[in-house]
């Protein structure tokens, strides 16, 4: 066995196959075994990744011996959350749209499984592992790159990660960079992703007090317009207050007035003043204040801290609004033209919900939605300016999302950048969809109905009122294709959510590139998270770097096999056979390589003083 073990070293060594996984990435590993390349494992400890001085082979021989299954398991995940092992069993296969393709394909997959299910015992990896702990891997795929020594990291050929993600992969990042787009390409951000605003940064507290405002008086505008029955009403009924701690803020303290008691009617002129706001609103649209020097007429044309008490009477009290046909007819060609200038008008709908989320934290973690100006400052303010990590960002939230069985859900949609200058990026054409547990509705801002992530998600244990929602809470995107078939819109997958999921991602990339640190030899999976809009629309929420690939469903488990399959393919088995199956990937982009002097952020301003005459 230890002549085998010295033979396969030697192969791997000449053959530059050695490599290191942090994390628990069982599929990676076996891939990798299954392509001859040898192993050099972590410590057990979780310590970083270091370089070994000097020939230590019999003692790592001794130690392989004695406690490799040990060191094995550690190494699997190093902190004690190891990912459950998929089996070798597991079937890679996954749907392609080409079916001259097919049958090729399916050669292929069928003879990798049958080498993955060939694999010789851990007991011998362990042992060559020992033999190559001197060894600098040529492949490394980690959780994170400050796990790894920074002498020892340019030494390595192929890294899974790039660093100085901050720019694409936070809340806040994401959020600036996009402000930048405009200087990359004549595309307006608010197309595709929901306005957002840091509120650590006075400038931009101040535009989402005014936005906030603003979309009040559009909010009330619609509540006027909409009936049940033969009474004018303000909205549907008032929201109640959530029973989970921490999620939705409003209302708390805000008890319903009793139904026996008449609701005094809002002041005469609320929806005058909501006209006013939104005339005034189309003509800044319009540019017709650009050679004003006074501040905003948005701002100053009505007492705002008495209208937002009066609308939040309307949307969250019942508070009856009674309208002219004169009223009507201009609330009515009002929001027509504001629809025509505001893309975002179609995703509002008309309670003004915000959603706030901690700058720098995921999987849902911190996430508070509020209804209420005076809120959503509250939590700006109690938050430590020193405290960076932990900023906040405000969001209008999708008030009308398309629906699955009256259930909200998400995409994580995979892409990989092989490349950053000149930029390279590839689409992968699977994906799949993360249901909430509870129906989808505005007068119960609760987790369970409002956040797709399977970590908060899994929490909830309750049955599914409705059978048709999976179990698990996942969706393939061939269920969600046969889905929009049944209703008739089959067509919108291809022509609609897959080209705007492509030109967003591109989109952020693009006006992120030059922050991110670019390495060559790297690559790096990432996850987008879409919302898809009652029109079909995509709209990103958010991308994600190191992508989780545990699996919590048959569906997860099978795709995120192939996606970490595939992602091999491309960047190892690619370089030596460029005509080799790479599996579901596409190439999305490769930029020309012209050296770009740009810079992010950049503001031409021109200041001076007039000339004075002699």
């Amino acid at each position: 066995r230890l002549r085998k073990a010295k033979l396969r070293v030697e192969k791997a060594i000449k053959e530059k196959k050695i490599f290191a996984v942090q994390g628990p990435y069982p599929v990676i590993r076996r891939l990798l075994r299954a392509r001859g390349w040898v192993e050099r494992k972590l410590p057990r400890n979780g310590k970083q990744l270091k370089q070994q001085v000097g020939d230590q082979k019999k003692q790592q021989l001794k130690r392989a011996s004695g406690g490799g299954d040990e060191q094995g398991e550690a190494v699997l995940n190093p902190r004690g959350g190891a990912q459950p092992s998929l089996g070798t069993t597991e079937p890679l296969h996954h749907p392609w749209p080409h079916k001259k393709n097919k049958g090729k394909r399916e050669d292929e997959d069928k003879k990798e499984e049958k080498e993955q299910c060939n694999e010789d015992p851990d007991d011998i990896h362990d042992l060559m592992s020992s033999l190559v702990q001197d060894q600098v891997p040529n492949f490394l795929w980690t959780v994170r790159l400050s796990n790894i020594d920074q002498e020892l990291l340019p030494r390595i050929e192929v890294v899974n990660r790039y660093p100085r993600l901050h720019a694409l992969c936070t809340k806040e990042g994401l959020c600036q960079s996009l402000q930048n787009l405009s200087w990359f390409e004549q595309v307006d951000f608010n197309t595709f992703f929901p306005r957002c605003y840091r509120l650590g940064i006075m400038e931009e507290q101040e535009a989402f007090i005014e936005d906030f405002r603003l979309t009040a008086a559009r909010s009330l505008l619609k509540l006027a317009l909409q009936k049940v029955g033969d009474r004018p009403v303000g909205t549907e009924w008032p929201l109640k207050p959530d029973k989970v701690p921490g999620w939705c803020r409003s209302h708390v303290s805000h008890p319903m007035p009793s139904t026996a008691q008449p609701r005094s009617p809002p002041y005469p002129q609320l929806v005058e003043e909501a006209l006013e706001v939104c005339e005034q609103h189309l003509g800044i649209l319009g540019h017709q204040d650009i050679d004003r020097k006074t501040p905003s007429p948005c701002r100053t044309c009505i007492t705002w801290e008495r209208f937002l008490q009066e609308y939040y009477r309307v949307a969250h009290e019942g508070a009856r609004l009674v309208l002219s046909r004169e009223q009507r007819e201009q609330c009515q060609d009002l929001l027509q033209r504001l629809e025509e200038q505001l893309p975002q008008l179609g995703i509002e709908g008309n309670l003004n919900v915000w959603i706030l989320k901690p700058s720098a934290k995921s999987r849902g973690r911190g996430i508070v939605c509020a209804t209420r100006l005076e809120e959503v400052l509250e939590l700006a303010e109690s938050t430590a300016p020193s405290v960076r990590v932990c900023e906040w960002v405000v969001q209008k939230y999708m008030e009308r999302p398309l629906t699955i069985f009256d259930t909200k859900f998400d995409i994580r949609q995979w892409f990989v950048v092989t490349d950053w200058k000149p930029l390279t990026v590839w689409f992968y054409q699977d994906c799949y969809l993360r249901f909430c547990s509870r129906p989808f509705s505005l007068r119960h801002l609760e987790p369970a109905r409002h956040l797709c992530n399977v970590s908060i998600q899994k929490r909830y244990k309750t049955s599914q009122p409705d059978p048709r929602v999976p179990p698990d809470k996942i969706w393939s995107n061939k269920q969600f294709q046969a889905h929009l078939a049944r209703l008739g819109r089959a067509d919108a997958w291809q022509q609609v959510m897959v080209p705007g999921m492509k030109a967003a991602i591109l989109n952020a990339l693009r006006c992120t590139r030059d922050q991110v640190g670019s390495r060559k030899g790297s690559f790096e999976l990432f996850g987008a998270d879409f919302l898809i809009g009652e029109d079909c629309h995509p709209w990103l929420l958010e991308i994600n770097s190191c992508p989780t690939m545990s699996p919590s469903s048959a569906v997860t488990r099978r795709l995120c096999a192939n996606v970490q399959r595939d992602t091999l393919r491309l960047v190892l088995d690619r370089k030596d056979n460029p005509t080799c199956s790479i599996g579901a990937f596409e190439l999305l982009y490769r930029e020309p390589a012209v050296s770009s002097c740009l810079t992010v952020g950049l503001k031409l301003v021109v200041t001076g003083c007039s000339l004075k005459k002699p």
